[in-house]
């Protein structure tokens, strides 16, 4: 019997216990209220959740963006061949284990159909089909080769070419050029710059023989030309030129900023770099002729030479060639006595001989042919404005404070940061150096913690913020959250424990039995069961006091009990 209202006790204590803890949920305020149902919530919602998770199998996409024509036929096959499936946003999904099969049986059905008929169109072509139409399959493969090349491009999800190719004549006066229209649909939130765009153009531009760049168009799908704006990059800077011009000068100041720290100490140097750099493209062809030199080194091109000899027995031409050898001679002042000499006589008979020698040389003449492709980006000119802070040192009177660099150190602060740069006269760059004092100067002596802290805050103020935000909700946390809940665990866990000492290791009918004060003054044993009485007593007092429902019920059990001990006709 004694065991049964134990139990029957045990049971009480529980449901006390309940009601206890839904007294104390009431009696909560309401955000401690509202936080408690959200966890509540967000469990049963994790619980939920992960077991329809674990239950439905995992699914994949299988398509993306289909036509609806091949979307249609798609779902068909799949409901022929019993594959559950999904369909969301454009998107076809089916479980991961069956993917790869899937796509294996579509692929033999010949789904999805491409939308765009390249070459293998030309395959297909039957036999004794006229010219035009071969013209007109050659001109669709085309476009559709064009689309697939285009579509590869990742801001561009579709893509339609249209070409306009005229016929061919033998008059070069009637010829005209083809030309091609471009409609571009991007994917959402892409852009393309105009390097993309001109890259398209010329890459359409290059596929048909005879089409010039000027007559490519491209156009988004909201109709905006995009053709206009690669055209309107020549000779202008696009956004690429601009990156280079600043990373240019960044890394001057960079180089500036780093050699003239360890002298002037960091944060006492400031510099700026200006450059102007040359983007025109310039290809120059030059052919200059000199005369050679050395003179005796010259190189002989070609040379010619003529000699010619004869002899002949003929009666040439003597005398004095002129009128006075034509004249006869004058009349004989004596008579010829002697005979004539041999070696005089003009009229005798005599064999003579004749030669001829002609010589041509041509000279190589020195030739010098230059091609010269200037490099895009050079520097055109450099400015640099360097502002040095004052050093540290003592003043006129001894006494440590900021004072200027001497005109030496400057020279040499100048000399060093021309080297820097490469400073070049010829060029027309330009370098300025100027010591003065900055407005925040780094201290001469170290400041107090305080001050150091209150520096560290103002130049550290979004980091330190987010520190003390995170400390604060920190501590929230454990001390509005955490500790009232802990301590309502642990109230509830000792109210029980005491409940179940005084119904169990107690006697019923003796917990506030008279005799028990009486017999506590025999021994110290009787002595430490008092005070331990007066403890479980007090411990009671406050149960009674916070939940006085759970108390009454206890008491009417015992009192029930006592009531069957005490009748006879109720003892078994």
């Amino acid at each position: 019997m004694a065991e049964a209202g134990v139990a029957t006790d045990n049971t009480i204590v529980r449901a006390g216990n309940f009601g206890g803890l839904r007294q104390r949920f009431s009696e909560m305020p309401a955000g401690r209220k509202m936080l408690a149902m959200v966890m509540v919530a967000i469990i049963v919602a994790a619980v939920v959740g992960s077991l329809l998770w674990s239950r439905e199998p995992a699914y994949r996409i299988l398509f993306t963006n289909l036509p609806d024509k091949d979307g249609g036929a798609v779902i068909q096959s799949l409901q022929q061949l019993n594959i559950p499936y999904k369909l969301d946003a454009g998107m076809i999904s089916v479980p991961a284990e069956k993917i790869y099969d899937v796509r294996l049986k579509l692929a033999a059905q010949g789904l999805p159909k491409a939308a765009n008929t390249g070459f293998e169109l030309i395959d297909n072509q039957k036999f004794g089909v006229s010219q035009f139409t071969e013209q007109v399959n050659y001109q669709r493969a085309i476009e559709g080769e064009l689309v697939r090349s285009i579509e590869s491009i990742s801001s561009v999800e579709k893509a339609r070419v249209h070409l306009a190719t005229p016929k061919q004549t033998v008059f070069l006066r009637d010829q005209q050029k083809p030309s091609a229209s471009i409609v571009l649909t991007l994917h959402p939130g892409r852009v393309l710059d105009g390097g993309q765009v001109a890259g398209i153009i010329h890459l359409v531009s290059s596929s048909i023989p005879g089409m010039p760049v000027t007559n490519v168009t491209v156009v988004d799908q909201d109709g905006n030309l995009l053709s206009r704006s690669a055209d309107l990059n020549k000779g202008t800077l696009d956004q690429r030129q601009l990156q280079y011009v600043n990373t240019v000068e960044r890394g001057f100041v960079e180089r500036l900023e780093t050699i003239l720290a360890p002298i002037v100490g960091k944060g006492n140097v400031r510099a700026e770099v200006t450059a102007q750099l040359d983007f025109s493209e310039i290809e120059q062809t030059s052919e200059t002729y000199r005369p050679n030199s050395p003179p005796n080194a010259a190189a002989i091109r070609s040379l010619q030479s003529l000699e010619q000899a004869g002899k002949s027995s003929e009666e040439m031409a003597m005398g004095v060639p002129g009128a006075l050898s034509n004249q006869p001679p004058g009349a004989a002042l004596a008579p010829i006595t002697a005979p004539i000499a041999s070696g005089a006589s003009a009229i005798l008979p005599a064999t003579q001989s004749n030669s001829r020698k002609e010589a041509t040389t041509n000279f190589e003449v020195d030739k010098t042919i230059q091609h010269v492709k200037q490099s895009v980006g050079s520097i055109k000119r450099l400015s640099a404005a360097v502002v040095l802070n004052y050093k540290a040192g003592k003043d006129k009177d001894g006494k440590l404070s900021y004072v200027p660099f001497t005109p030496q150190e400057m020279l040499q602060i100048n000399n060093l940061v021309r080297e820097a740069i490469g400073y070049n006269k010829e060029r027309g760059d330009s370098v300025n150096v100027v010591n003065a004092a900055f407005a925040e100067s780094i201290p001469l002596e170290e400041k107090p913690l305080q001050d150091r802290a209150l520096s560290y805050v103002q130049s550290n103020g979004p980091d330190v913020l987010k520190a003390v935000v995170i400390l604060v909700a920190v501590i929230y946390l454990l001390f509005f959250i955490v500790r009232p809940l802990m301590k309502d665990i642990t109230r509830s866990r000792e109210e029980a424990r005491i409940t179940e000492l005084d119904l169990g290791d107690m006697p019923v009918g003796e917990h506030f039995s008279p005799d028990s004060k009486g017999q506590g003054s025999e021994s110290e044993d009787d002595q430490q069961k008092m005070s331990a009485f007066a403890d479980l007593l007090q411990q009671a007092k406050e149960l009674a006091k916070n939940d006085p429902r759970m108390v009454a019920t206890i008491l009417r059990e015992w009192m029930a009990v006592n009531t069957d001990k005490s009748d006879p006709n109720k003892m078994t």
